[in-house]
């Protein structure tokens, strides 16, 4: 047993060590550097080359003004973010400033003391006012604010290829059974209707999400998840998942949907082909579109929101995501936690906000003008909306969230019924609220 125990403890100091070296490449160390010139380390997920562009030139206008401060800038891809955060706050190594979505998740990190509480650098000469007050949910917890809103609104739309819907004669539907009406004249003449990449399982849940809403409307979701007289066995979660599998038994995703990557723009390029004709997705998807193919971008995209189900409780208006679909927040081990929270003005100032317009965002501040109609529009049906409901995986705890996704996928690749996947995520939810 002694020998046995030394193996597992080998074992286990080097798999630590090799989680630290595949943490911390030397580009993307995550320590604040001591000496004359103060380091501030920043992981962010914006990868798409102008993007990535636009915030190092951002985070150079506050070096330029602060020549004491080097900011060490750490692109990286979601999912790969998400697996190094979480490995990096466990072992206290954590970046100065970090990018997060709010909710769930980013509470956890708050509760365990890793975020910087920055309630007091927001209310400083009316900061907070900068922004529109639906920004603020996803970062507010015990009426304190822990990120700054930066990146632009993210909502779940319909994107589709116009070429095809003005080929087929098919128009932008306002009914669900319009939509599958859609989906199967499309089958019938070899294009296939919705494009999908659901290897990460989050793109999926999109299509989840908004069944649900529809059906139920935002509380079916919300009592069950606060457990407040609500459950996820409830039939609205049933049903959603029956309408889900018949889409997958029509056809209507693209073969080999559950192993594609949305990261590498998998089920992108099947839009730009026209070998696929719709794709649920969000809004941050218009920066990449425009950055990746902005002939596409201008004479051929076009999007609708989640159509209205005959008889459901969901009002047509409501959205799926929500008013800042990026926030920055700083970590309690930042040496400089005034100064990070400067570098983060950087990145929303007047300055950043025209270059995030022309980007392609929709800036979550107020008295905001947009030149290009594809984004104007897109302010128009979140100023409508009589909802946006936060990502169920950013609102549920990450433990939830990932039993969520892996349930919703196994949907997709029909290996369990509407009916079992109900009671599956109603018994976590039980074992994980005790109650």
């Amino acid at each position: 047993m002694k020998r046995f125990g030394r193996i597992v403890a080998v074992v286990t100091l080097v798999v630590f060590v090799l989680s630290l070296v595949l943490v911390f490449s030397p580009s993307e160390k995550a320590f604040s550097s001591a000496g004359s010139t103060k380091k501030i380390v920043f992981w962010h997920i914006t990868t798409d080359a102008v993007g990535k562009q636009m915030i190092q030139n951002q985070v150079n206008r506050f070096m330029k003004a602060n020549p004491g401060f080097k900011v060490e800038v750490v692109p990286l891809q979601n999912d790969s973010f998400k697996t190094k955060l979480k490995i990096a706050m466990g072992s206290n190594q954590a970046p100065d400033v970090f990018v997060t979505w709010g909710g769930g998740p980013f509470f956890e990190y708050v509760r365990a003391g890793k975020v910087k509480d920055i309630t007091a650098y927001m209310n400083e000469k009316g900061y907070k006012n900068r922004f529109i007050d639906a920004a603020f949910g996803p970062i507010t917890y015990n009426n304190k604010i822990w990120a700054v809103p930066v990146e632009g609104a993210g909502v779940a739309l319909i994107w589709y290829n116009k070429e095809i819907f003005k080929k087929y004669n098919l128009k932008v539907p306002t009914t669900y059974d319009e939509f599958l009406n859609i989906v199967k004249t499309l089958k019938a003449k070899g294009i296939t209707p919705i494009t999908l990449a659901n290897k990460t399982k989050w793109p999926g849940c999109e299509w989840y999400w908004y069944l649900v809403d529809r059906l139920g409307g935002p509380s079916v979701f919300e009592k069950a998840a606060e457990r407040t007289g609500g459950s996820f066995a409830d039939p609205t979660f049933i049903k959603a998942g029956e309408m889900l599998q018949d889409l997958v038994k029509m056809g209507a995703f693209v073969k080999g949907f559950n192993g594609l990557d949305w990261d590498t723009g998998q089920s992108r390029m099947l839009l730009y082909s026209g070998k696929a004709a719709m794709e649920l997705m969000g809004t941050w998807q218009i920066p990449i579109m425009k950055a990746e193919n902005k002939k596409f971008y201008e004479n051929n995209l076009d999007f609708f929101p989640f159509p209205a189900i005959k008889g459901g409780k969901g009002d047509p208006s409501n959205l799926i995501g929500m008013a800042s679909s990026n926030y920055y927040a700083v970590t309690t081990t930042c040496k400089y936690p005034k100064e990070a929270f400067n570098m983060i003005q950087y990145l929303i100032d007047d300055q950043a906000v025209k270059e995030r317009i022309n980007y392609g965002q929709i800036p979550p501040v107020k008295g905001l003008k947009f030149t290009d109609p594809m984004l104007q529009k897109v302010y128009n049906i979140i100023a409508k909306a009589k909802s946006v409901q936060l990502w169920w995986d950013q609102y549920l705890p990450p433990q939830l969230a990932e039993t969520h996704k892996d349930i919703v996928q196994s949907l997709f690749g029909l290996t369990i019924t509407p009916k079992a996947a109900a009671e599956k995520m109603e018994k976590a939810a039980k074992d994980y609220f005790k109650k």
